[in-house]
């Protein structure tokens, strides 16, 4: 599962006012020395059914089919209307995400891609995910989205375990689970298996067996979460009884053990890969870099000269549809406040084994390093970090207590 910029369900969206580029680039506050890479998002909003645990803006199909042209008309206008924001920039990373992106036809993937590339200039070796679902798999239909374009799969098998998928309300079985991850592994040099532990009945047994069917394929990324109860969804309402912590802190532990010993580097905290297999446009939003988000509530944050902004198109898809093909498809357009600009780096940042560097601080934030001195010194003082005079670094207490480290940064004084 990756890193998905959506607004999450209960939201509510306000119109917000069409700017002209002058507007972003007028003077203020900050002074940026450089611009971060740009990755680009786009949220295809349908699934097969909403999963109980999921907080995301997805939807279950209803009817005979998916809107599948109009949407990427609506796309296609969306990214339009956005090109003044991000010209002359080079994307890095393209990540599909849903919903269940699957459900779309190779054919609209190829075509939503190729619209893309005729738009914005990509890096040779462009990077881009699509999120896939064992419960959409049909024989060769991987294979068709790796000619369509698509470079990294990311395949929602959550467990291989029938009784846990029928807990998770998973569409898919763990027969159809096997045979995805399978072809996955032939048609792409690059893919990612999504993983969940703390299950509803789940025992340390049960978690090492999913641990084991999953690193048999030798994948070279894994995406492992722990099940969380979000707010305003099924299981928020009607709570599962799932292992206590103490379970869970097993579980994990088993874990970091197993992806070790298979060569799997744990390089964020719920993200391990082999040498050389790092998700860069996950790595590129933990790094406080900028992404431009396409579709129904998707969000953005992009740099200017003199200011961070944050945007969110329509939540509904049909309401996006339609603002989006009218050339106003944000509903919020807000400047990030000079004061918060530290807490929604380390935010993110600090989710990194490697945390990051102190000049990079200084070039996303357009804030001096004297501003974030006295939280890094009680973080220091806690053992929650280590730093030298380039970088800062969670420590494992911090990786443990990441809440605890990233709310010191809450009120600095920028």
């Amino acid at each position: 599962m990756a890193v998905v910029p959506i607004l999450p369900a209960g939201e509510g969206q306000e119109s917000a006012v069409q700017r002209d580029i002058q507007f972003y680039m007028r003077p203020g506050s900050l002074q940026l020395p450089a611009l971060p890479p740009l990755s680009l998002y786009i949220h295809l909003p349908w699934c097969l059914k909403k999963c109980p645990y999921c907080d995301f803006n997805s939807h279950a199909v209803t009817g005979d089919a998916l809107p599948e042209q109009r949407y990427l008309n609506a796309l296609i206008a969306d990214l339009d209307a956005a090109l003044p924001l991000i010209w002359g920039r080079t994307v890095h990373s393209i990540f599909i995400g849903g919903g269940t992106p699957s459900l779309f036809a190779p054919d609209s993937i190829d075509r939503l891609i190729g619209e893309v590339r005729a738009r914005v200039r990509l890096t040779a070796d462009c990077e881009i995910t699509m999120e896939a679902n064992p419960g959409t798999f049909e024989k060769d239909r991987f294979r068709a989205f790796r000619q369509a374009g698509v470079t990294r799969l990311s395949i929602g098998v959550q467990s291989f375990n029938d009784d846990h998928l029928r807990a998770l309300g998973r569409v898919h079985d763990s027969a159809q689970a096997l045979a995805a991850v399978e072809e996955a592994a032939q048609s792409f040099d690059t893919f990612n298996l999504d993983l969940m532990y703390a299950l509803p009945g789940q025992t340390i047994a049960q978690a090492g067996e999913d641990f084991a069917r999953a690193l048999a394929f030798e994948p070279p990324h894994i995406s492992i979460y722990h099940l969380t109860i979000e707010p305003n969804t099924y299981f928020a309402k009607y709570p599962p009884a799932v292992p206590e912590d103490d379970t869970a802190y097993a579980m994990l532990d088993l874990i970091t053990e197993r992806t070790l010993a298979a060569g799997l580097h744990r390089y964020e905290v719920s993200a391990y890969a082999r040498d050389g297999h790092r998700c860069f446009h996950n790595l590129n939003y933990w790094q406080f870099g900028d992404y431009l988000g396409l579709g129904a509530g998707a969000h953005s944050k992009l740099s200017f000269a003199h200011r961070v902004v944050r945007q969110v198109r329509f939540r509904d898809p049909e309401r996006y549809m339609q603002q989006a093909l009218a050339g106003a498809a944000l509903a919020q357009d807000d400047e990030v406040a000079r004061q918060d600009l530290a807490f929604e780096f380390m935010l993110n940042a600090l989710r990194l084994r490697h945390g990051f560097g102190l000049r990079d601080f200084t070039e996303r934030t357009g804030l001096a390093t004297s501003s974030i001195e006295a939280a890094l010194l009680e973080a220091e003082r806690k053992g929650l970090i280590e730093r030298d005079f380039a970088r800062v670094r969670p420590t494992e207490r911090g990786f443990d207590f990441l809440s605890d480290l990233q709310a010191l940064f809450l009120s600095n004084g920028a």
